[in-house]
């Protein structure tokens, strides 16, 4: 790695952003946030729901990207957390995931659709997205949809440092964003 390189590196692990290399950098410029973990993150869950409308995934350099699309948004709530295992509050039936970390997301959303957006059906409910073995996710499922609220289990390779992220689409939607780097 050049000086210029490891420069910038430092000053984006410092600032906490994302810069583009040096024009004739010899490697690629990577760096994740040292200020993620693996505690509890959450929003306050508000009344109405948005309507879940995809889940969809991608492999970053240093993190893998668990992407939920939501429709018509104004507001969305979330709780996004290791656990030992994923329950249906209802039937106490457990979700089992590949890897060795369950990782429970739940969204202030539902999969059942609205007048604008059509319900979220996966083909496969056990494997919503296709993830390869060399990343960090083992499995995506879609665990449980119970008043309002959907549960999607990520199995994971190992209890990683994570973020989460809500984004707003111009469109009026958002997107829930959880990272999960590939090491500490």
């Amino acid at each position: 790695m050049t000086r210029t390189t490891r420069s910038i590196a430092a000053l984006a692990l410092l600032g906490g952003l994302a810069l583009a290399p040096p024009a004739g950098a010899e490697e690629p410029f990577t760096a994740c946030s040292a200020d993620w973990g693996s505690l509890p993150e959450t929003s306050p869950m508000p009344e109405i729901p948005a309507a879940l409308t995809d889940v969809r995934s991608g492999e970053h350099t240093c993190f893998d990207r668990l992407v939920i699309d939501l429709g018509d948004a104004a507001d969305v709530g979330y709780d996004v957390r290791y656990v030992d295992e994923i329950t249906d509050p209802v039937s106490g039936e457990v979700t089992e995931l590949r890897g060795a970390a369950d990782l429970k997301i739940t969204v202030r959303a539902t999969i059942d659709g609205t007048a604008e957006h059509p319900p979220y059906d996966p083909a496969q409910p056990d494997e919503i997205i296709d993830v390869s073995d060399e990343g960090v996710f083992r499995q995506a499922a879609l665990a449980w949809d119970y008043e309002g609220a959907t549960t999607v289990g990520l199995g994971v390779r190992a209890r990683l440092p994570m973020r989460t992220l809500l984004l707003e689409d111009p469109d009026g939607g958002a997107r829930l964003v959880v990272d999960v780097a590939r090491s500490w």
